[in-house]
């Protein structure tokens, strides 16, 4: 458990310490040359704290140089406690909560949400590494979430709902995509691209995972149709369990996700579920030390 007591928490100058002793712990170096010896405190009692001054290329800078923290007008202490509760909130934590614990607007509330996200998103060498293995069981299923636009009367189906597509490692890693729609040439090159092709593919009897065989060490499934969920280690119930947490998330705590952000919201999830066997401090240092050469900006946020 994190103490909220900590000083960290409330005291500026203490959070941009404890920020200096996780991104600079080696030593400190100038984000705009490099520079990793001739750097030391500005001492000018005017400067806000945690300034340097860089004898190298002659520019100041502070802990938050590239980084999600650069340019905000937010409190590293407040920074540092949005962190922990995210990390350390199973199902989630809304924003308007945020903001009323943090005393700042929505805006600012929902906007520093959204860059925690970003610093519990896979780097692009973490989603290059597969998952799976050989002979490995890799679980696959898929969901639908909210009510993109209403069916007309009578009609049947998950046509008019976003559709995630989450593959889980027995005993290990999940990841979860927001797709267009769910059909084989969709789905097939997306598994391709994320699970080893050594590894033993586990799926219901869903039409479009007919072919995986034809990619994988093996194809197996189980026909819930005929209730049958299980058939020696052959099953889809890890991830579908993991599907609980993911619509306790959206349901109980966001309410409203929409369309365009579901991959940011399935990217914290998937994170949590990732290290669900640490305990809320190690968790909260690892998505604090993943906010190096990270950028999300309003624009960027908002657009198309």
């Amino acid at each position: 458990m994190v103490n909220l007591t900590n000083p960290i928490f409330s005291d500026e100058s203490l959070a941009i310490a404890y920020l200096e002793s996780i991104r600079w712990r080696l030593y400190r170096y100038c984000p705009k040359c490099g520079e990793t010896e001739r750097t030391s405190p500005t001492k000018s009692k005017n400067h806000r704290p945690g300034l340097y001054y860089c004898n190298s290329c002659k520019s100041t800078f502070t802990v938050t140089v590239g980084t999600l923290f650069h340019r905000s007008k937010v409190p590293i202490n407040k920074w540092l406690l949005v962190f922990h509760l995210m990390a350390a909130s199973k199902k989630g934590i809304s924003a308007l909560q945020i903001q009323r614990m943090i005393e700042v607007s929505y805006n600012t509330a929902w906007f520093m949400c959204h860059r925690v996200r970003e610093a519990m998103t896979p780097t692009e060498t973490e989603k290059k590494k597969k998952l799976g293995g050989r002979n490995k069981p890799v679980e696959v299923d898929e969901t639908y979430w909210g009510n993109n636009g209403k069916l007309p009367p009578g009609a049947r189906g998950f046509n008019h709902k976003m559709k995630i597509v989450s593959m889980v490692e027995r005993d290990g890693k999940k990841r979860s995509i927001h797709v267009p729609d769910v059909k084989a040439k969709t789905i097939m090159p997306i598994l391709q691209n994320n699970v080893s092709s050594r590894s033993r593919l586990m799926t219901d009897e869903a039409a479009i995972y007919q072919k995986a065989h034809l990619y994988f060490a093996s194809h197996e499934s189980v026909n819930h149709r005929m209730r049958e969920y299980a058939r020696g280690d052959v099953t889809t119930n890890t991830v579908e369990g993991s599907f609980s947490l993911v619509k306790r998330s959206l349901y109980g705590t966001f309410h409203q996700v929409s369309e365009k952000h579901l991959q940011r919201y399935l990217q914290e999830l998937d994170f949590k579920w990732n290290t669900r066997r640490s305990s809320d401090t190690k968790r909260f240092k690892k998505a604090l030390k993943a906010v190096s050469n990270k950028r999300l900006t309003g624009a960027m946020l908002m657009a198309g």
